[in-house]
């Protein structure tokens, strides 16, 4: 059972402050990575999950813009901190948020719980492996932000989604414009009718350039 007090005495965090649209959240985030390090190799499991990505960003503002359907389920995988599904479910989608990590979990939940709109319902958040998924039922919409950044997971990836989607779902990532996201929008083309747009984020004189895709399977 998860539990603030606990939370706050297993970790040390900061506050970001994050706007999505006109709504104002603020997530916990991890002090330090020391804790979270491989002594012996740093990049060995290097917690990605603990920042704010400009991908995902990108997709929560997309979810906002989305009329929120309550007959509809969504499925976020490698949700990180939160930032997606929990603004999601703060604009009333009904949300079920993913992850592997468990200190990532925490901070998940952590962080719904701060940033919870009473008038809907909370996301679930839930452990989810993706070579040995075991979660219940098929989704109308996938959601991911930054998860394609490894070749070795796009298999996996893909026989997820054919396993959760519903038939006519929708799959939707945010991902960096970099050859990992651009090589597995490409495989994805192959079953998938693919759309996708580039949307630039500017900030401190920076400029982070993102691919949101919206996938469906073609019908045979």
């Amino acid at each position: 059972m998860f539990s603030m007090s606990a939370f706050h005495e297993q970790y040390e965090t900061d506050i970001s402050p994050l706007a999505i649209g006109e709504n104002r959240f603020q997530f916990f985030v991890p002090k330090s990575l020391d804790s979270f390090l491989d002594k012996d190799d740093v990049f060995n499991e290097f917690p990605l999950w603990s920042k704010i990505w400009e991908a995902s960003i990108v997709l929560a503002n997309h979810l906002t813009a989305m009329p929120a359907d309550p007959q509809k389920h969504l499925l976020e995988i490698g949700c990180g901190i939160g930032v997606v599904g929990i603004v999601a479910a703060y604009c009333g989608h009904r949300v079920t948020m993913t992850e592997y990590n468990r200190d990532s979990l925490n901070f998940a939940r952590a962080n719904a719980r701060v940033n919870h709109a009473p008038e809907f319902p909370a996301p679930e958040i839930v452990e989810l492996d993706w070579t040995r998924p075991a979660l219940e039922g098929r989704f109308d919409m996938i959601l991911g932000s930054e998860v394609v950044y490894k070749e070795a997971y796009f298999e996996p990836l893909m026989e997820l989604f054919k396993c959760y989607l519903k038939p006519n779902g929708e799959i939707v990532l945010a991902e960096g414009l970099r050859k990992t996201s651009m090589e597995f929008f490409k495989r994805m083309s192959d079953t998938c009718n693919v759309k996708a747009q580039k949307k630039i984020l500017r900030s401190a004189g920076e400029e982070k350039r993102v691919i949101l895709a919206s996938m469906r399977f073609k019908k045979s």
